[in-house]
C-alpha cells in the first residue's frame, strides 16, 4: 500500500465523538447542483413533444422527416458521451463547482440555438450542445452532492439527482401540451440559468479543497454547509495526489470500483428501460386509451413518485437491498412483457419495420384489450421497479465508490459507458427485434436483469452510513 493509498482512507471530514452535523445549507447546495440534472431531464424529454410540433410547423420553420426526427432524438446521446469524457477532465482540473457552472453554458446556448433554428442543422447543433451539457451534468452533479453530504443524508441527497432527472422529463412532457417547440426551448433555458445563479453562492466541496491543500477555504465550506459546530477536524492530507495512472489498475482499491461502476452502468441500459419507453404510447393505444400521449405523462408521474420514494428510504434500506428488489421486480415485469408480445404475435410479415405485433385475428377484441392491460400493468410495474433501484443507485454508487484522486477519470469512464450503451441499445433495438422477435428481446432483457441482481449480490458493497474514505478502505481490504 502506498502512502497515497493510506492517505485516501483517512476520514478527511469527521466529527469528534460521532456527533452529526446540524447545518441545513447542505440541502440548498444540493438543490442548486441538482438543477443540472433537472436541465438534463428536460433536454432528454424535450424531443418527445417537440418532434410532433416540428412536423406540424409551417415554413419557414424547419421540418422533420422520419430520418431527421430519429437523429433529433438520438444525437443527444452522442453529445452526452462526449460530455462524460469532458466532465471527467474538468472535474479534477476545474473543480466540482466550476464544472457545474460551465455546464450551464452549453445548456443555455443549445436551447437558444434551437429557439432560433431556421434549418435542420441548427436544430441538430442545438441538440448536440444540450447533449454535451447533459453528459457533464450527469457526471459532476452526483460527485458534488456526494462530497458535500454527510453520511446520514448522502443517500437521500444523492438519489435526488435521478429524481430531478425524471422531474425534468415530466416537466417537458407537461409543458409540451401547451407550448410549441420554440417556446418549449425557451423554457429549457430557465433551469440551467437558475443553477448558474445559485451555484455562484455555493462553495466548492471541502474534499476537493483539501486535496488542493486549501485548508482555510475547506473549513469555511464545512461551516457553510454543515454549520459552525466546533470540533470538526481537518487531518493533514499528506502528499499531493498525482491523478490517475494506468498502473494503478493493479490496486484493488481502483480496479474493483471500476468493475462495479462500469458494470452497473451497462446493466442499467441493458435492463430494457429504453424498449419499455419505446412502446409506451403504442401499449396505451392497444388498451383503448382515448389519448395515447397520456402514456408519457403516466410514465413520468410513476418515475417521479417512485424515485422520490427511493430517495426517502435510501439511507435506511441501503443500496444493495433496493438494487436487488428493483432487479427482481424488473425480471418479472419484462418477462410479463415478453409473454404479452408472444400471446399477441401475428403471422409472419414481409415488412422490415418492426411494429407492435398485430393481435392474433382469431382472438376476440375483448381478449386483445385485456392482454393490452397486462402490458400496461407490466410497464407500470417495470417503471416503478426501475425508479426505486436501478434508476438512481448506479449514479449514486458511481459518486461514492471511487477514491478522490481517480474520481475524475473513473466517473468519466462510467458516464461514457452509460451513454454509449444507451446509444447502442437505441440504435440496434429494431435489428434486435427483427432477429429475436419482440417477445425474445424482452426475455433477453429479463435475463440481463437476472445477471444484474446476481452481480449486485456478489460484488456490490453496502455504502449506507459510511464515509467516502471508509468505502475506499473496504475495497482495499482494510
Amino acid at each position: 500500500m502506498t502512502p497515497e493509498d493510506q492517505e485516501e482512507t483517512q476520514p478527511l471530514l469527521r466529527p469528534p465523538g460521532g456527533s452529526a452535523p446540524r447545518g441545513r445549507l447542505v440541502f440548498l447546495a444540493a438543490f442548486a447542483a441538482a438543477l443540472g440534472p433537472l436541465s438534463f431531464g428536460f433536454a432528454l424529454g424535450y424531443s418527445s413533444p417537440a418532434i410532433p410540433s416540428l412536423r406540424r410547423a409551417a415554413p419557414p420553420a424547419p421540418h422533420l422527416d422520419e430520418d431527421a426526427a430519429s437523429w433529433f432524438g438520438a444525437i443527444v446521446t452522442l453529445g452526452a458521451a462526449a460530455g462524460g469524457v469532458l466532465g471527467g477532465w474538468l472535474l479534477d482540473r476545474a473543480g466540482r463547482k466550476l464544472s457545474l457552472l460551465l455546464c450551464a453554458l452549453p445548456f443555455v446556448t443549445g436551447f437558444a440555438v434551437i429557439t432560433a433554428a431556421q434549418n435542420l442543422w441548427m436544430l441538430l447543433g442545438g441538440r448536440l450542445l444540450t447533449g454535451l451539457a447533459c453528459g457533464i451534468a450527469s457526471l459532476v452533479a452526483p460527485v458534488y452532492i456526494s462530497e458535500i453530504a454527510y453520511p446520514e443524508v448522502r443517500g437521500l441527497l444523492g438519489s435526488c439527482v435521478q429524481l430531478m432527472v425524471v422531474t425534468g422529463i415530466l416537466l417537458a412532457y407537461l409543458a409540451g401540451w401547451v407550448l410549441e417547440w420554440r417556446w418549449l426551448a425557451v423554457l429549457g433555458c430557465v433551469p440551467p440559468s437558475f443553477m448558474l445563479l445559485l451555484m455562484c453562492f455555493m462553495p466548492e466541496t471541502p474534499r476537493f479543497l483539501l486535496s488542493q491543500h486549501k485548508r482555510q477555504e475547506a473549513m469555511a465550506a464545512m461551516q457553510f454547509l454543515w454549520g459552525s459546530a466546533p470540533g470538526w477536524e481537518e487531518p493533514p492530507t499528506g502528499a499531493e495526489h498525482q491523478g490517475f495512472h494506468v498502473a494503478q489498475l493493479q490496486c484493488p482499491g481502483i480496479y474493483k470500483p471500476f468493475i462495479i461502476g462500469i458494470s452497473l452502468m451497462a446493466f442499467q441500459q441493458l435492463s430494457g428501460v429504453n424498449a419499455v419507453m419505446f412502446y409506451a404510447e403504442t401499449i396505451f393505444e392497444e388498451a383503448k386509451f382515448k389519448d395515447s400521449s397520456l402514456a408519457s405523462v403516466v410514465v413520468g408521474v410513476i418515475q417521479v413518485l417512485f424515485t422520490a420514494t427511493a430517495a426517502l428510504i435510501m439511507d435506511r434500506a441501503g443500496r444493495r437491498l433496493l438494487l436487488t428488489l428493483s432487479g427482481v421486480v424488473m425480471v418479472f415485469s419484462t418477462s410479463a412483457f415478453g409473454a404479452y408480445f408472444k400471446l399477441t404475435e401475428g403471422g409472419p410479415s414481409n415488412s422490415s419495420h418492426v411494429d407492435l405485433p398485430a393481435p392474433v385475428s382469431m382472438e376476440p377484441a375483448d381478449t386483445n384489450v385485456g392482454l393490452a392491460w397486462l402490458a400496461v400493468g407490466s410497464m407500470c410495474l417495470f417503471i416503478a421497479g426501475f425508479a426505486v433501484g436501478w434508476g438512481p443507485i448506479p449514479w449514486l454508487l458511481m459518486s461514492e465508490i471511487f477514491p478522490l484522486h481517480v474520481k475524475g477519470v473513473a466517473t468519466g469512464v462510467c458516464v461514457l459507458t452509460n451513454w454509449f450503451m444507451a446509444f447502442l441499445v437505441t440504435k440496434e433495438f429494431s435489428s434486435l427485434m427483427e432477429v429475436l422477435r419482440p417477445y425474445g428481446a424482452f426475455w433477453l432483457a429479463s435475463a440481463f436483469c437476472i445477471f444484474g441482481v446476481l452481480f449486485t449480490l456478489a460484488c456490490v458493497p453496502e455504502t449506507k452510513g459510511k464515509t467516502l474514505e471508509q468505502i475506499t478502505a473496504h475495497f482495499e481490504g482494510r
